[in-house]
């Protein structure tokens, strides 16, 4: 029988609808506004169906991972239990655990953060898996969905995936909360890889014809959004060349809105949207896809919610990029926890590229990556 590790981050992610750009320390704050929790759904929908595998999953008790296996019927064992709320160091007692019980494999629920922790003790010797629950997700470990994650964890268990080493990497939290993107190498780690089902590591593109090709975009921009409508601007250098353009400042790595030329709400929350949307007349969301990844939504812009994203309406969602992003980007996907509207989202749509240029582009649900989507199945 194999042994898995398994462990949630309860506080992962719950900082992103909020605005707060991460929950490093600040879980308490994210509560406080109304944040709800998210990783242990994550974990249960990377969970369900593997009632059949014939492993033992290690864990740490209550809700760092006990609670979840129990929901989906998989057979456990505690051998760490938290003395109070869960805290990085419990992360890193229970993978110590799980190396010296000689477990196959480690299945986290959680961001870049959990990931810095897991494979900060672990290395090399263990592969890991990292189920999309965070605010960041940057490194090579997450799968694109947490069924994609479910969907590593049984090709592993069965002898038809191999592994590879990629880099764990995450950000400062303070600097990113101040627009600032500082990100760092902090290990290497081992995953079980599939290409389809696997994320690759964020990119940043910097050539001069990049920006050329910004600039085109950004003036293109600000021709069309002087229609009246409000423009929810997601994070990122694209963006933000239309914001200047357009002669307002723009939160780098926040969600803004811009209206009739100037900016009605900067570093905006989910709920800061809705109320915006809630008073009424036309609106549109304008985002560019995470370099390389491909993420068009539910990576660093969980402010743009379902429930945002459908009182815009998908019809409303604008994408653009650079046309060197787009040939290094060998898919565009969206995962914003809501599988429905991911699959009406999805299809082929046009990208603007440039001054009036646009190209066809294939937009997947991550959670169908494999079942069916693009890419293959196991």
């Amino acid at each position: 029988m194999k042994k898995v590790g398994f462990l949630v981050n309860p506080v992962a992610g719950m900082g992103g609808a909020v605005g707060l750009k991460g929950t490093d320390g600040l879980a308490e704050e994210a509560l406080a506004r109304g944040a709800v929790p998210i990783a242990p759904q994550r974990a249960a929908e990377a969970l369900a169906g593997l009632t059949d595998l014939d492993a033992l999953f290690l864990t740490a008790a209550g809700e760092m991972g006990e609670e979840s296996l129990r929901r989906a019927g998989l057979r456990s064992r505690v051998v760490h239990r938290p003395s109070g709320p869960s805290t990085a160091e419990d992360t890193r007692r229970a993978c110590r655990l799980f190396v010296e019980e000689g477990v196959d494999l480690i299945v986290f629920s959680g961001g870049d953060g959990t990931a810095r922790d897991v494979a900060g003790v672990v290395g090399s010797r263990v592969p890991i898996i990292g189920i999309p629950a965070g605010v960041k997700m940057h490194s090579g470990v997450f799968a694109i969905s947490p069924k994609a994650a479910g969907e590593l964890l049984r090709g592993y268990l069965a002898g038809v995936l191999r592994t590879r080493e990629t880099e764990i990497l995450d950000v400062d939290e303070e600097k990113y909360r101040a627009g600032v993107l500082d990100t760092r190498i902090y290990g290497i780690a081992s995953t079980p890889y599939l290409p389809a089902l696997v994320q690759e590591r964020k990119q940043i593109y910097s050539a001069s014809s990049e920006e050329e090709f910004k600039e085109e975009i950004a003036i293109f921009a600000s021709e069309f959004m002087r229609d009246g409508s409000a423009y929810i601007l997601g994070a990122g250098t694209t963006t933000a060349k239309i914001a200047k353009v357009l002669g307002v400042e723009k939160t780098l790595l926040g969600v803004d809105i811009v209206k009739d030329g100037r900016v009605i709400c900067t570093d905006a929350s989910e709920r800061d949207l809705l109320g915006i949307l809630e008073e009424g007349g036309k609106a549109k969301i304008i985002v560019s896809p995470i370099g390389a990844q491909g993420f068009v939504l539910g990576r660093g812009s969980q402010q743009i919610s379902p429930e945002v994203l459908r009182k815009v309406g998908p019809e409303n969602l604008i994408i653009v990029a650079t046309p060197h992003k787009l040939k290094e980007t060998p898919r565009l996907l969206v995962d914003t926890g809501d599988p429905e509207l991911d699959a009406v989202v999805s299809g082929k749509r046009l990208v603007i590229c440039g001054y009036r240029i646009a190209q066809r582009k294939e937009v997947a649900s991550a959670s169908m990556v494999g079942r069916g989507g693009e890419g293959e199945g196991l």
